[in-house]
C-alpha cells in the first residue's frame, strides 16, 4: 500500500453532502482511495509515503464528462453553419473512411484534451464503426492514458433506404450490433466499485436505429448489473418532425414506448422538453447531459436546466462531438452552462413587469456551484458511480488542482472556486485519476503529446485521402 498526503490547499472543495469548501485543506490517499478529508492542521503528523503540497491551489474532484464523439476531432472546424441535418450528411461520408487506428488515436487526443481540462472520468458514444473499427479501441486509449471510462457502444441500424438519415454504408445490422455489445460487455465491464472501465449501450438516435433495437438494447443492458442507456434525444425540432411522422409521438414519448426510462437512462441534450416530460424524467429518474457549446454552435436551443434542477431531475455536462463543439474542455462547458441560462426565456421566477420583453422581475439563473456540481456529482449520476465527483473517505481518489496565482485569476480571492468557471476556462496544474498522478505542474507524466499530435495528423491525412 502507497500514501499521499495532499496539505495547504488554499481551498479543498469537497463537493461532499455538506458542500464543504475548506481552507487550508488536506486529504490523504491510501493507494485509489480517498481516507481522510479535513484541514490541513487536523492531518497534521499523518505518516504518509509522499506529500504534495498545493499552496495557493483550488483543489477539487475531477470533472465527468456525460456526453462526447471522440473520432469527431478528426473533422473539427467543418460545417461551420448549417443545421443539424445537414452537418450530419455532410461529415458522414468523411466518418465512413475512419478506421480502428483513426478510433483509437482521435480517443486518446479527446481524453487528453479532457485531462487538462479538469476531467478525470469521460463516457464516450461511438455510434459509427465502419471497417474495422471497434469500440475497444477507445478502451485501450483510456487504459494507455489512465482515464476512467465509460465506453458507449453506439450504433445506426435505419440507413436511408430504409427511411433513416445515415447512408447505407454507414449502418450495421442489428444482430451484429447486440452481439458485439454482449462481446464488449464480457471484455470490458467492470461493475466493482472504482472500476476503470464500463460499457454502455447506446444506439444513436430515434432517426437512425429502429424501435426493436432500442428495446432489444434495453433487455440486454438490464441483464447485466451496471450497463446503462445512453442515447440522444429532443436535440432538434427536426427530430421531433420525425418522430410524429414514422412514429405518431413526440421523441420523449417515443422513448417511453421503448421502455427508456428509468435510473439507468440518460439522454444527450433533451433540448425540447415539455414540462409535462421534464415532471416525467424526473419522477422515473431518467436523466439528461447539457451540452451548451454544441448546441449554441449548430443554433439548436437553450435546454431548461434551471426547471429540470428544480424538477428533480439529473443532470450533467458533456462536451459533445468535436465537430460540434469544437474542443474538450469541460471549465469551459461549466462555464457556457451557468450563463446560458442567464440568456434562457424561462429565466424569471415570475413574469418580469412590463411583460415578456420588460426588465425586473427575480433571475433565478444557475450559480457557479451548480454548475460545477453538475461537472462533478451530476455527471457520476448519470453514469450510475457513488464511487466519484466527490471528495470524502471512500471515495475514489479522482482530483483536480488550479494554480491561483496566475494572470486569469488574478484579483479572485473571494471565491476562487467560482472563478474556476467565471474565469476560465483553464487547465488544471495537477490532475490524479484512481490515485496515480496523470498531470504535475500542468505537464503530462507519461504522455508525449507532440508525439500524439504527430500520429493525429497522419492519421487525419489518410481519412481524407480516401
Amino acid at each position: 500500500m502507497t500514501t499521499l498526503l495532499v496539505k495547504h490547499a488554499q481551498i479543498l472543495a469537497t463537493f461532499d453532502d455538506a458542500g464543504r469548501e475548506i481552507a487550508d485543506g488536506a486529504m490523504l490517499v491510501r493507494d485509489n482511495v480517498v481516507e481522510q478529508v479535513g484541514t490541513t492542521a487536523e492531518l497534521a503528523g499523518t505518516p504518509a509515503d509522499r506529500v504534495l503540497d498545493l499552496s495557493g491551489h483550488v483543489v477539487m474532484p475531477g470533472m465527468v464528462n456525460t456526453h462526447h464523439h471522440m473520432y469527431q476531432n478528426l473533422t473539427r472546424v467543418m460545417v461551420q453553419d448549417d443545421e443539424l441535418f445537414v452537418w450530419l450528411k455532410t461529415l458522414y461520408p468523411i466518418w465512413a473512411e475512419l478506421d480502428d487506428d483513426a478510433i483509437h488515436v482521435s480517443s486518446k487526443v479527446g481524453m487528453a484534451e479532457l485531462i487538462q481540462s479538469g476531467c478525470t472520468t469521460s463516457s464516450d458514444h461511438l455510434y459509427i464503426l465502419p471497417n474495422d473499427c471497434t469500440l475497444d479501441a477507445s478502451m485501450r486509449a483510456a487504459a494507455d492514458l489512465g482515464m476512467r471510462f465509460h465506453g458507449a457502444r453506439g450504433a445506426m441500424s435505419r440507413g436511408e433506404s430504409a427511411g433513416g438519415l445515415p447512408p447505407d454504408r454507414c449502418v450495421e445490422k442489428e444482430d451484429d450490433i447486440l452481439k458485439d455489445a454482449e462481446r464488449l460487455i464480457g471484455a470490458w465491464h467492470d461493475n466493482s466499485r472504482h472500476a476503470m472501465s464500463r460499457i454502455v449501450l447506446a444506439p444513436c438516435s430515434p432517426f437512425s436505429v429502429t424501435p426493436g433495437l432500442m428495446k432489444e438494447a434495453a433487455q440486454l443492458a438490464r441483464a447485466h448489473p451496471g450497463v446503462h442507456l445512453h442515447s440522444h434525444l429532443a436535440e432538434e425540432l427536426d427530430e421531433e418532425t420525425y418522430c410524429r411522422a414514422i412514429y405518431g409521438m413526440r421523441p420523449a414519448e417515443f422513448a417511453e414506448s421503448v421502455g427508456w426510462v428509468g435510473p439507468d437512462v440518460w439522454f444527450a441534450h433533451a433540448i425540447f422538453l415539455t414540462s409535462e416530460e421534464i415532471r416525467r424524467f424526473a419522477q422515473t429518474g431518467t436523466g439528461m447531459v447539457h451540452c451548451p457549446s454544441a448546441n449554441m454552435r449548430c443554433g439548436q436551443g437553450i435546454a431548461k436546466i434551471r426547471e429540470m434542477l428544480d424538477a428533480g431531475m439529473r443532470c450533467g455536462l458533456g462536451v459533445d462531438g468535436s465537430a460540434s463543439n469544437d474542443t474538450s474542455n469541460m471549465f469551459l462547458e461549466a462555464r457556457l452552462a451557468q450563463l446560458l441560462q442567464r440568456v434562457a426565456p424561462n429565466r424569471y421566477l415570475s413574469e418580469p413587469p412590463g411583460g415578456r420583453g420588460g426588465f425586473g422581475g427575480t433571475p433565478k439563473a444557475l450559480s457557479a456551484r451548480e454548475a460545477l456540481t453538475m461537472a462533478t456529482r451530476g455527471g457520476a449520476s448519470l453514469l450510475g458511480r457513488d464511487d466519484i465527483g466527490q471528495l470524502a473517505p471512500g471515495m475514489s481518489a479522482d482530483f483536480i488542482a488550479v494554480k491561483l496565482d496566475q494572470l486569469g485569476l488574478s484579483g479572485t480571492e473571494r471565491d476562487p472556486l467560482a472563478a474556476l468557471i467565471m474565469c476560465g476556462p483553464f487547465k488544471v496544474d495537477y490532475s490524479y485519476i484512481n490515485g496515480r498522478e496523470i498531470i504535475a505542474k500542468g505537464e503530462f507524466a507519461a504522455l508525449d503529446v507532440p508525439a500524439l499530435i504527430a500520429e493525429h495528423r497522419a492519421v487525419m491525412q489518410r481519412v481524407y485521402s480516401g
